[in-house]
């Protein structure tokens, strides 16, 4: 015998609009913390472009940046050229697979850049790269220049 029950059956059903709305709020946010994760650790000095240069973002390496008026910074914080040798061999010791990308604004003398690169060598570091921003293709229709990109890239 069936019991008749006053409250009417129903079947349980999944609601798939909250669900999307929270997938897209996760995926929102998981694109926001990638973007901060892939924030370059050097300055942002106005840097040459390249066609050649592709776009390479790493987590192991030291930025070195070099300003036009000669300044040298080692992630950021500003040091002093002589001991800017000491520092990276001290960092080198605790990773010998010690990487360093260099990036110099387009105005920088050629022999600021030179001068930094010897310390370089000189604290044993053999791996470096310099950064460049890649070059915007050229539009055909406007027949204007391309202006570069804002994406640094690693040109070896």
């Amino acid at each position: 015998m069936k019991i008749l029950s006053p409250v009417p059956e129903k079947k349980g059903r999944i609601e798939i609009i909250p669900l999307i709305d929270i997938m897209v709020f996760l995926m929102a946010c998981m694109m926001m913390v990638n973007l901060e994760m892939i924030r370059m650790r050097g300055l942002k000095l106005n840097l040459p472009t390249a066609q050649t240069a592709t776009p390479e973002n790493r987590s192991d390496f030291l930025t070195l940046s070099i300003k036009e008026t000669g300044q040298v910074f080692l992630e950021k914080e500003e040091i002093d050229r002589a001991a800017l040798v000491d520092e990276l061999k001290r960092r080198k010791e605790k990773e010998p697979n010690l990487r360093i990308y260099v990036q110099a604004e387009m105005n920088t003398l050629h022999g600021d850049v030179v001068k930094v690169l010897d310390k370089v060598r000189a604290a044993g570091i053999q791996k470096i790269g310099f950064q460049v921003k890649e070059e915007a293709p050229a539009s055909g229709a406007s027949g204007l220049s391309a202006s570069p990109a804002p994406t640094p890239g690693l040109h070896p």
